[in-house]
């Protein structure tokens, strides 16, 4: 049997590191805003008639195998961590082959390991029959992942790669609600830019400084989330409405109080992309994810899009031609 399975990146815009646990208890009305962004991952999942397992990155240009998954399980290291996280978990009972590939940029910031999680353990779940629900399947990549780059992680990451589009991420006592946030998605594609740097970015680093000066007592760090809880849930609304102007406003409101979390979130180069930007007409610009590289969102004016996109290609950044991704993950047999 042969699958084939993909889920989009997403992009953050207000409300991040909030999602991890315990922050979001600390202050209310916690959540996110992020949107499925059409950059995927993929993978092609293959049963084999032996006991070995065959494991290969397309975009690492990486290759690994086993003789069984007796031996995948004893290995003290591996080449492709993610792959072989996700095997331990679910152990089929008979030889695999699995093979990745990523258009998120390495380092990028949007998110382009949690999305492969998801794309690779719902490929297995229907391989295998498991019948996990599709919250359960997030909880279980949030812990791999976990358990991979040995740091707490938060939930919202996982949400644009299981059911794509605009989301408002709610964070609760009661657990985490997912909610579409109904958007004229032409307009919005019309208003964003997004970028890469060309710097690499570790999001575990600088999402554990910042857990730890919070959980430590920092009242800065903790006023500066309080202020970035209220922007998310300004977000929210502003999307609703259709009020660019908001939206454009707190946007560069959450990239103020993250660089007062984290200054490393930030660096010359970042700086000198987004004031550039403004001066070619970008609105609103905060960097992706946890920052210190990786990708950079810009809110534009239509009529300045392309204005913006030749700014930031002539500093060298990397322009990615994007739009909203309406659909979550799919997995289907190889050749459909």
């Amino acid at each position: 049997m042969k699958l084939s399975s993909q889920s989009p990146c997403r992009v953050d815009m207000a409300g991040g590191t909030l999602d991890i646990w315990p922050l979001y208890l600390y202050h209310a009305g916690s959540l996110t805003v992020n949107f499925a962004v059409d950059r995927y991952t993929r993978c092609t999942l293959a049963t084999r008639a032996d006991d070995r397992i065959l494991l290969r990155s397309h975009d690492q240009k990486t290759r690994e195998s086993f003789r069984s998954l007796k031996q995948l399980i004893s290995a003290p290291e591996y080449k492709l961590p993610l792959h072989a996280w996700i095997i331990r978990f679910f152990q089929p009972p008979m030889g695999i082959e699995l093979e990745t590939h990523s258009e998120a940029p390495a380092g990028a910031g949007i998110a382009g390991s949690s999305s492969l999680i998801i794309t690779v353990a719902h490929a297995f779940n229907r391989l295998l029959n498991t019948g996990y629900s599709t919250e359960t399947l997030r909880q279980i990549c949030q812990n791999i992942e976990a358990q991979i780059i040995r740091v707490p992680t938060g939930p919202q990451d996982y949400y644009p790669a299981m059911y794509g589009g605009l989301s408002a991420i709610e964070l609760r006592v009661d657990g985490i609600h997912r909610k579409a946030i109904p958007a004229d998605l032409a307009d919005f594609n019309s208003r964003a830019v997004l970028a890469y740097t060309g710097e690499p970015r570790n999001s575990g680093i600088n999402n554990w400084e910042v857990m730890k000066a919070h959980i430590g007592g920092n009242r800065r760090v903790q006023r500066n989330f309080d202020f970035i809880a209220s922007i998310a849930a300004a977000m929210r609304v502003a999307l609703e409405r259709a009020d660019w102007r908001e939206v454009a406003r707190l946007l560069r409101e959450e990239w103020a109080h993250r660089k007062r979390n984290v200054p490393t979130i930030s660096t010359p180069a970042i700086d000198k992309l987004i004031l550039a930007s403004a001066k070619a007409g970008a609105r609103g610009a905060k960097v992706c994810g946890a920052g210190g590289g990786g990708c950079v969102f810009f809110l534009v004016e239509p009529d300045a899009k392309a204005r913006v996109q030749e700014t930031l290609t002539r500093l060298g950044a990397r322009v990615l031609d994007v739009q909203v991704a309406t659909r979550g993950v799919r997995v289907q047999r190889a050749g459909e």
